[in-house]
C-alpha cells in the first residue's frame, strides 16, 4: 500500500502544479490589461484546465488517504 500513497502523492503534486499554472496564466492575463471579450476568451480556455487539475489533485489525495487506511 506504500505504492498507493506515493502514486497518490505524485498525482496530488501534479494537480497542484496545474493549479499554480492556472493562477500564473490568469495573473498574466490581468497584468496585460485584457478586458471584456478578450479576458473572457482567455479565461474560458483556462476553466477546463483548472477543473482538470483540481480533479487530479482530489484523486491523488483520495489515493493517499486510502493507502494510509489500508496500510
Amino acid at each position: 500500500m506504500t505504492a498507493l500513497v506515493w502514486i497518490g502523492a505524485a498525482l496530488a503534486a501534479a494537480g497542484l502544479a496545474g493549479l499554480v499554472y492556472c493562477i500564473v496564466i490568469a495573473a498574466r492575463a490581468k497584468r496585460e490589461g485584457l478586458e471584456g471579450a478578450a479576458m473572457e476568451a482567455r479565461l474560458r480556455k483556462l476553466v477546463a484546465l483548472n477543473l482538470g487539475a483540481l480533479a487530479v489533485s482530489g484523486l491523488g489525495l483520495m489515493m493517499v488517504v486510502l493507502g494510509v487506511f489500508l496500510a
